[in-house]
């Protein structure tokens, strides 16, 4: 039998994303980050419930997900497998690139400059959002247009991910109790 790669599903239960979505969004960036390539076996339900302590049905789910979106398949009697990769330039691993070894140094300067992890999530985001909203709009020559999230993003929003303000203080609601 084949052994499953070395992929680890961390669950966060405060987080307030659905755990199959979790598992989802893992398998999908250790996808992007050459972590799991195409013929690599998946943890079964098994292993990952020992892990995890989360229900059987709930690994099921996320493995049906990717299933659906063509990323893994499952063979029977024998595991999970992942049938395709995720990322940008074919053959470069994001993993080794340059760029990941100038945003881990970035990411250790916000953390010393006094940054918490969501304040970096949240200024990362923006960045990523703006930076990406405009190509777009450069790339088809016109004004603002409707996101993944709905909304109508221009130049000069402050609009995150899910069209929500992006906080510019680094004081978050919880924080007095730090």
């Amino acid at each position: 039998m084949a052994e499953s790669a070395a992929v680890e599903f961390r669950i966060d239960r405060r987080s307030g994303v659905a755990t199959y979505l979790q598992i989802v969004q893992q398998t999908k960036q250790a996808l992007r980050l050459g972590v799991l390539e195409p013929g690599d076996r998946l943890p079964t339900a098994r292993e990952v419930v020992e892990a995890t302590a989360i229900n059987p049905n709930t690994v099921l789910k996320a493995y049906r997900e990717l299933e659906r979106e063509g990323l893994v398949e499952a063979r029977r009697g024998l595991g999970t497998f992942v049938r395709r990769t995720l990322g940008g330039a074919a053959g470069a691993s994001a993993a080794d690139s340059p760029l990941r070894a100038e945003l881990a140094d970035w990411a250790r300067r916000a953390r010393s400059a006094g940054l918490e992890k969501d304040d970096v999530g949240a200024l990362f985001t923006a960045v990523l959002e703006s930076t990406y909203e405009s190509a777009y709009e450069s790339a088809r020559g016109d004004g603002p247009y409707e996101g993944p999230y709905g909304g109508t993003h221009g130049e000069g929003t402050s609009e995150g991910t899910h069209g929500t303000t992006t906080p510019t203080s680094t004081t978050h609601q919880g924080d007095q109790d730090r």
